[in-house]
């Protein structure tokens, strides 16, 4: 199966082939466990933490290892598991953008205040997950309308953190 995807602004061309991707061209092996609410992956000799939040069809905001890359057009699962359905490249994404726990763990730090004005990548709340801290950041320039996240307080993955309008 064949996507066209566009992942953080950059035309992507992925062929998958069972347990292995062509990536624009590039031969990668790939080995997925479902992890909780997220994936365990082996691309190659590199191991992943991914969790996929959609924010509607064909917009996607993919956490790997604790940062949001913004993915336009779809996703699949891997190896032996069965395809799910992929919508067409759309335009910037408009209207309020959020920020979600890729998995469960407790605000260690929230680095804005609604109202602050944010570029696109700038660092929003810091969450600790699996023992590791993980800095989510805007998926695109705006101004935060709310937070949710408190310091200290337990979230549950998906659960929406920041609101970016």
């Amino acid at each position: 199966m064949t996507f066209e995807l566009e992942v953080g602004g950059a035309a992507r061309h992925i062929d998958s082939r069972g347990a292995q991707l062509l990536l624009d061209g590039r031969i990668i092996d790939v080995d997925a466990v479902r992890a909780g609410h997220a994936w365990s992956m082996l691309l190659g000799r590199r191991s992943y933490e991914v969790s996929v939040v959609e924010r509607g069809p064909g917009d996607l905001i993919v956490h790997v290892n604790g940062r949001a890359v913004a993915v336009r057009g779809g996703f699949r699962r891997f190896g032996s598991r069965r395809a799910q359905g992929v919508a067409g490249i759309g335009a910037e994404a408009k209207g309020a953008q959020r920020v979600v726990a890729p998995m469960p763990g407790r605000i260690t730090r929230v680095l804005v205040k609604a109202g602050d004005t944010v570029a696109a990548r700038q660092g929003l709340v810091v969450v600790e997950a699996m023992k590791m801290e993980n800095e989510l950041r805007s998926p695109r320039a705006g101004i935060v309308g709310e937070v949710r996240a408190t310091e200290g307080a337990l979230v549950e993955a998906n659960a929406v953190l920041i609101v970016i309008e």
